[in-house]
């Protein structure tokens, strides 16, 4: 499947441009109404390196090596946003859109500056703005976790660090350079990917200089003035007296070439971006907006932020927040998350994306055993987690609350089914007696494949939603018999539903080119249609085995048979369908009875006279 992420061919402005799939189809349909199956379109089967990082946008290389690939429009990073995140429309339409105009920024750039013939010269442009974010919300409504999805999503590079760590200077705590110098470790010491990084600092509203303090806060306003020329354009050097195994590196350069070598990232590309909870800067907005005469005389608590407030934050609140009015202006872009209720915890649990029900669907399979959940369980564990105020970790807790008593108990045991209802969240302790007394009661056993036939019919209506976003960046018909297949990868290999439709294409693609290949393996020449490829990643699912080889066996297994069909039909070629795939020996049947019928069709034509006596 070929892969979306960063720099690539650009769009035509006259229309979508087909993808690789989608041509291969048109032409190999053009091809075989010329010259029937004689010919065929092959995609080349590449294998990732080693050290490739497996994503969707990494070209991964060595340093200074292949060139970033970048072809993503704002939609459709804001379509993959939705299909992990709960709520939040806002924050996915914004960041989307100016996280991938950002990267289509640096491409236009990139491709500008090798047209120009000044070259280098013309490479830096003064006053230029960064779409650097800020992001403002409460904890656990998922600002990391999207930050970290839109990173996987384009291959670049990701570095994660706490503002209330650093120092000015980096003696105390770590320098913020640092995070910089992490992103080149972290994008497998390529320094173009990691000049085209993302830097994400969290709790950054602990480091604005305290309200009531008299005089500059150095220790905080220190750390906003170094992190100032990184978010706009300096050079970072990688050889810091700190760090002994870089000053090593030096050492040994000078001693084997007499000169020092001077190693920089630049930062003009690098997307930074801040988050914080900012507490108190809600009162300074509702006094702002109440000296407006706008509103919003209800009583502002630190313990119950209203965020719709926030949502009206300005400069000028960062800035009498405690923020320098420098750092304030290299964060153009401002989001401000929705507090997640009780019933967008049960829709994040709901989601056949979301990484704690799956996380723990790992936890017992480790032991072979497969959970199932009512959806019952899931609204009672979204009320404890709602008590608890954290937002979604407040899931996980819940979720580890209810659930590790069963998780140390039942791998010990011959269970390898388990449902967790709401009488398990409310009562585990009596609910795991009852199990272990009696594991083989048949209302349960019935319950949880009631529940495993629930849990396959909301993957389908997941992947029905979005068939036409899941098509398009597959290149593949995505229908009723293929939705079946995917929920099967997804719940077999344990993974997100969009992992498992890639999972699903390579299976595919494999078996296409094994089919390529039969061409000089076989006596007869054979092409599968669509139904065909499916029943074979039916059975490669089932089986634990790869398309490509069980292909290979089914065509060797048939070659004998159509080989007769051939000597007596004169019939070169062969289209195998999934009725060959379940039965050959049907398969066969059928295709030497329609000889015979059109051997009788022949002599009745050929001799009107035999046929009337």
């Amino acid at each position: 499947m070929e892969k979306e992420g960063v720099f690539s061919a650009e769009k035509n402005d006259s229309g979508r441009i087909p993808n690789q799939r989608e041509l291969e189809k048109e032409l190999s349909d053009y091809l075989t109404k010329k010259y029937g199956n004689r010919v065929k379109i092959i995609s080349p089967f590449v294998l990732p390196k080693k050290d490739e990082a497996l994503t969707d946008g990494q070209a991964g290389g060595d340093a200074g090596g292949a060139g970033l690939h970048f072809d993503m429009m704002p939609e459709e990073l804001e379509s993959y946003l939705d299909s992990f995140i709960v709520k939040q429309d806002q924050v996915k339409a914004v960041l989307g859109t100016k996280i991938c105009t950002h990267f289509n920024r640096i491409k236009f750039n990139s491709r500008r500056d090798s047209e120009n013939p000044a070259g280098e010269r013309k490479k830096s442009g003064v006053g230029m703005i960064k779409n650097n974010v800020l992001m403002i919300g409460p904890t656990g409504v998922g600002k990391t976790y999207i930050i970290k999805l839109i990173a996987q999503k384009l291959g670049v590079p990701f570095v994660k660090g706490d503002a209330t760590k650093f120092s000015e200077t980096g003696y105390v705590g770590g320098d913020v350079e640092d995070l910089i110098r992490d992103l080149l470790y972290e994008a497998n010491e390529n320094m173009e990917l990691a000049e085209n990084g993302i830097v994400y600092i969290d709790e950054i509203d602990k480091i604005a200089s305290s309200q009531n303090l008299i005089g500059h806060d150095i220790s905080r306003t220190g750390v906003q003035r170094a992190l100032l020329k990184p978010m706009e354009e300096t050079d970072v050097d990688l050889k810091v007296p700190h760090d002994p195994i870089s000053q090593i590196q030096a050492i040994e350069h000078y001693r084997r070439t007499g000169k020092r070598e001077k190693k920089v990232v630049n930062t003009r590309n690098i997307l930074f971006i801040m988050s914080g909870a900012f507490g108190e800067l809600a009162e300074i907005i509702k006094k702002r907006l109440q000296s407006q005469g706008i509103g919003f005389e209800a009583d502002v608590r630190p313990a119950e932020i209203p965020w719709e407030i926030l949502k009206e934050v300005r400069a000028q609140d960062l800035i009498e927040f405690g923020f320098e009015s420098e750092f304030v202006g290299r964060l153009p872009v401002i989001v401000v998350f929705d507090e997640l209720s009780k019933e967008d915890l049960v829709e994040i649990l709901r989601n056949p994306n979301n990484p704690i029900i799956i996380s723990k669907r790992m936890d017992f399979r480790a032991y072979g055993i497969d959970i199932k959940f009512e959806n019952d369980s899931l609204i009672r564990i979204a009320e404890m987690a709602a008590e608890e105020k954290t937002g979604a970790r407040g899931l996980v807790s819940a979720m580890e609350k209810v659930l590790i008593r069963f998780e140390k108990k039942l791998p010990s045991t011959n269970i390898k089914e388990f449902l967790v209802t709401s009488d398990v969240v409310d009562e585990p302790e009596a609910q795991l007696k009852l199990l272990l007394d009696n594991p083989d009661d048949p209302e349960r056993l019935e319950r949880f494949e009631k529940g495993r036939e629930r849990e396959l019919a909301g993957i389908k209506r997941y992947l029905i939603e979005r068939a036409e976003d899941f098509s398009k960046k597959s290149g593949l018909d995505i229908y009723d018999r293929r939705m079946d297949l995917i929920a099967d990868l997804y719940l077999i290999n344990i993974t997100d539903i969009d992992m498992a439709i890639e999972d699903f294409s390579a299976m595919y693609d494999q078996a296409r080119l094994e089919e390529a290949s039969l061409m000089e393996k076989l006596e007869v020449k054979v092409s599968f249609d669509e139904s065909a490829v499916d029943e074979i990643i039916d059975q490669a699912i089932k089986t634990g085995q790869q398309p490509g080889p069980l292909m290979f066996q089914l065509a060797k297994r048939l070659e004998y048979g159509l080989r007769l069909v051939k000597d007596r039909s004169g019939k070169e070629s062969f289209s195998i369908n999934a009725e060959a795939v379940i039965s050959m020996e049907d398969f066969i049947n059928n295709l030497i009875k329609d000889i015979y019928r059109q051997e009788d069709i022949d002599v009745e034509l050929s001799d009107p006279d035999k046929s009337e006596d």
